[in-house]
């Protein structure tokens, strides 16, 4: 059976527009895998702690070899890790915060990247897994707007997830997100709109897509 692994970090709840993208794709992933798995991990509401010293050099030890602290030291890493690798899919929700990812997502990438595994060697473990990741954003920064350039999240997960990890990344861009809340992008709610429905057609497109193609 197929199994979903499904990160959110937006710190909005319920008000959140990459939550709604992230619904909507583990939707209709579930409609067409009733007896899969979904690992769901909230990383706003249950955050994993930062990498510290312990469990990043634990890390470069091979896991026969581990002494007990370092095995505790590990043990998250480890089932992290495990996590990814077991799911055929990573849906990851990525709001922009102050130009980059939240800081929860860092943490999580943090601990996933394990030189020798995950990363940095001949047969990463996740390479070729897709990677759906819904990144919105309150403004618009393509090309031609005030903002161009200055979209870290894209080029960051891009780098890590993909040239890092060797994850097959798309990307879902909902964007103009502050426009119904901000009286000075009144004008700008139309744009916001199309962009939430082109997003939500999106998630359900990659959903189809790609639950047909485990399929085959």
């Amino acid at each position: 059976m197929a199994t979903l692994l499904h990160i959110d970090t937006s710190l909005n709840g319920e008000n959140s527009h990459s939550r709604a993208v992230t619904t909507a794709f583990r939707e209709v992933w579930e409609s067409r895998h009733p007896h899969g798995t979904v690992i769901h991990r909230d990383l706003d509401a249950d955050p994993v702690p930062h990498l510290r010293a312990d469990a990043y050099y634990a890390g470069y030890v091979a896991p026969a070899d581990r002494s007990p602290e370092e095995r505790d030291a590990f043990a998250l890493r480890a089932r992290l890790i495990e996590e990814a690798e077991a799911a055929d899919v990573i849906l990851l929700g990525a709001p922009m915060y102050n130009y980059s990812i939240p800081s929860t997502l860092k943490a999580w990438i943090d601990h996933v990247f394990v030189v020798g595994r995950t990363a940095m060697t001949e047969h990463p473990s996740l390479a070729g897994k897709p990677a759906v990741v819904v990144t919105s954003r309150g403004g618009s920064y393509q090309e031609g707007t005030p903002q161009y350039g200055n979209d870290y999240v894209q080029s960051y997960l891009r780098q890590a997830l993909g040239d890092g990890l060797g994850l097959n990344v798309s990307f879902i861009v909902p964007e103009l997100t502050l426009a119904p809340t901000v009286p000075a992008m009144a004008d700008l709610v139309p744009l916001f709109e199309a962009s939430r429905a082109e997003a939500l057609a999106a998630a359900t497109f990659h959903a189809q897509e790609l639950t047909t193609r485990l399929a085959a």
